[in-house]
């Protein structure tokens, strides 16, 4: 088996576009997970209700 080179030259063109570790990881705010978590109870709660009306 041929054994290839991780090198930028080398590969795909979209895999030599792209930066190799300048990944930051994204922060998740509290603020933004509260207001995640109710969007998803309020939907939830929308669609049990909506099910026992139709």
């Amino acid at each position: 088996m041929m054994q290839r080179s991780h090198s930028a030259a080398s590969g795909h063109p979209f895999r030599r576009s792209v930066l190799r570790g300048r990944v930051r990881p994204l922060r998740v705010r509290e603020e933004d997970g509260d207001m995640k978590l109710f969007v998803l109870s309020f939907t939830a709660f929308f669609v049990c209700f909506y099910t026992l009306i139709a």
